[in-house]
């Protein structure tokens, strides 16, 4: 893919005084939806102001779908940020709040109307647009400044912490327009602690840890290069425990014990295909009928565990 279809860090490091914001990033992202997974300090934000524009590196080049960050005009057109921390202009409605900025990005009145009706329609804000923000619940600040983020049509757009705040209808509302942006070809990039939603939702992860990309691309991906820790394998059958027997007998297994459902088994293998193999064969001998097969911890949250160590829940 060429440069003017991707997000490019080459070999990118920040340093803010002698505070470390990222250290030796090397990154292209493709167009997709792309999650940024880390705990608090490290490196998450300074990524995102870099791609944004609001930082340059240290050390290092980016580029953002060839554009050079040197053209600040040409880079604010193409890029849409979302940021996790409110600011309003006192007395301001969703409606001016957002048609506000686009008078600042140069469009014709007739334009900022139609373009913020638009972006405030997409987050479902159109019945309390012409309300005072200073009204707004946490929510709808939150899909507020989404709706500014999305009103000039961007092809990329960088969302800090997008689901702060959300009630679980305009949760799954949101992550439905964010995957729908992913499809059209847009780059949107996503800071999130939800690690469950990160996993729906996302077409590449890039793990961070201390200013440092620890592990980044498919999920899927990544979890079958973590060959230190044996991969886990959820298998359903109604007869768990001669399933467990069979299992355990084949050497590559480290570990099974019956699902607390009671409808099934979690496995531990160092080598998931012959696993898959040995189960095959334990089927077609009769031993035990088998309703389904699924990795059990190829997710974000059990990657960054076995990556980086510690509570994955507190990201």
């Amino acid at each position: 893919m060429t440069a003017e279809r991707l997000i490019v860090f080459d070999d990118v490091s920040k340093f803010y005084g002698e505070v470390l914001g990222v250290n030796r990033v090397t990154l292209s992202l493709p167009p997709g939806v792309t999650s940024l997974v880390g705990p608090n300090g490290s490196g998450k934000t300074t990524l995102m102001n870099l791609v944004t524009g609001l930082v340059r590196p240290t050390r290092g080049r980016i580029s953002v779908l060839g554009m050079d960050p040197r053209d600040p005009e040409a880079w604010g057109r193409k890029v849409g940020y979302c940021t996790q921390f409110d600011s309003f202009p006192r007395g301001a409605t969703g409606r001016s709040f957002v048609g506000g900025w686009l008078r600042l990005h140069g469009f014709a009145a007739a334009d900022v109307d139609r373009l913020a009706a638009e972006a405030l329609e997409r987050v479902g804000m159109t019945e309390a647009a012409d309300r005072k923000v200073a009204a707004y619940s946490k929510g709808m600040r939150q899909r507020t400044r989404l709706a500014l983020a999305l009103s000039h049509r961007p092809v990329v757009l960088v969302l800090d912490e997008p689901l702060n705040g959300l009630d679980p209808m305009a949760r799954a509302e949101s992550l439905a327009l964010f995957e729908g942006l992913g499809r059209e070809g847009l780059h949107v990039v996503i800071s999130s602690h939800i690690l469950h939603e990160v996993d729906r939702i996302s077409d590449h992860v890039a793990l961070l840890s201390h200013g440092y990309v620890v592990a980044e691309g498919k999920i899927h991906g990544v979890r079958t290069e973590v060959t230190d820790q044996p991969m886990q394998i959820l298998v359903r059958s109604p007869q768990p425990h001669r399933l467990a027997a069979a299992l355990f007998a084949a050497e590559h297994v480290v570990e099974v014990k019956v699902h607390p459902d009671g409808r099934g088994v979690l496995a531990r293998t160092r080598d998931a295909a012959a696993f898959h193999r040995h189960l095959s064969k334990v089927v077609l001998e009769g031993e035990v009928d088998v309703e389904a097969v699924a990795p059990a911890d190829d997710d974000v949250g059990a990657v960054y565990q076995y990556l980086i160590g510690g509570d994955a829940e507190s990201l």
